[in-house]
């Protein structure tokens, strides 16, 4: 496992990177998938590392929240290394209601991740949707728990969906997301 801290070049205003992956669900999802919510939170995520397990609840809650809100895990790991990583784990993951997101996703290619310069697991990106699309809202943790094994003090991500919801500026200040390297497959 190597600890990184999430450093996308992506900002503030920039445009959602466009994708078109396979879900859990046996559909095919790209941006316009998720047309009908205000907001977007794409979350770079796995099945294994510990840091993106201490998640999944909180993902979970906030998927089932915030109705406006949609919840997209993006799974681009390495599944030959990682099999705890493959599709059909992450099927089994959904269907036992272990995650619960509006979409869990499989970037196969790792095209996605290096799209929004996702580095770490978990990694999310919230986004505002807009007459052009999607454009990034905020690029932080989701909460201040920075272990595994930490207590949340502040949920941060919440806090920052309910602001963009209420059409207001985001109350909390942007920290980089901290997790398990991304398992890039070797080229």
């Amino acid at each position: 496992m190597v600890l990184l801290e999430s450093d996308s070049e992506l900002e503030h205003g920039d445009a959602a990177p466009d994708f078109e992956l396979p879900g859990t669900d046996g559909e095919i999802y790209t941006l316009s998938s998720f047309d009908d919510y205000d907001a977007l939170l794409v979350v770079f995520t796995c099945n294994h590392c510990p840091y993106a397990k201490a998640k999944f609840e909180e993902l979970n809650h906030l998927a089932d929240a915030y109705d406006d809100l949609a919840v997209v895990g993006i799974n681009p790991n390495d599944d030959e290394e990682y099999p705890d990583d493959s599709f059909a784990r992450m099927k089994e993951l959904v269907a036992d209601g272990t995650i619960r997101y509006t979409a869990y996703l499989r970037d196969e290619s790792q095209a996605v991740a290096a799209a929004y310069g996702a580095v770490c697991t978990p990694d999310p990106f919230l986004f505002e949707r807009t007459d052009d699309g999607f454009e990034l809202a905020f690029h932080s943790r989701i909460d201040d728990a920075m272990t595994p094994d930490d207590e949340v003090t502040a949920y941060e991500m919440r806090e920052a969906v309910e602001a963009l919801l209420a059409d207001e500026d985001i109350p909390v200040e942007a920290y980089p997301s901290q997790g398990c390297s991304i398992k890039w497959t070797d080229d």
